[in-house]
């Protein structure tokens, strides 16, 4: 006789409801992966225009560098405020560049994940815990309508 394990206690999704909360998400992973993209580009040129430790360098371009390096600390401090947001929504960022979301779900009897992607027009995709991207399989038809 099989065992139904007992549902977990954290926010678990349907179809219907993951995608209602589309539009809050994509507007918050839309701002997410332009962050993303925006400060990996800075960080990398920052890293190559900073100086070594015996370099000397004039005053204004000291300054302009601590003012670039407050203003990557600042958007990577707006970062964690976006991923706060979705955590406080259920759901989990898995890319910040291309905007990877999985929202936990119950799946005949078991937890899986109900999985998105920036640009996807709604839910499509599901997948086991343990497969991540990789293991994506679309929603069947029954899958939707019962869950």
């Amino acid at each position: 006789m099989a065992v139904k394990r007992a549902r977990p206690k954290r926010k678990l999704y349907t179809v219907a409801e993951a995608n209602a909360t589309l539009p809050l998400i994509r507007a918050i992973v839309r701002d997410v992966a332009e962050l993303a993209n925006s400060l990996r580009e800075r960080h990398e040129r920052l890293t190559r225009v900073e100086p070594g430790e015996r370099s000397q360098m004039g005053q204004a371009y000291r300054e302009e560098l601590e003012h670039v390096r407050k203003e990557l600390e600042r958007d990577q401090e707006r970062m964690g405020e976006y991923e706060q947001e979705l955590k406080k929504l259920g759901v989990e960022l898995k890319d910040y560049y291309t905007g990877l979301i999985d929202f936990p779900s119950w799946m005949e009897g078991r937890e899986v994940f109900l999985c998105w992607r920036l640009g996807e027009p709604d839910i499509g995709h599901w997948h086991e815990l343990d497969a991540g991207f990789a293991g994506r399989r679309e929603l069947g038809t029954s899958l939707a309508q019962n869950n």
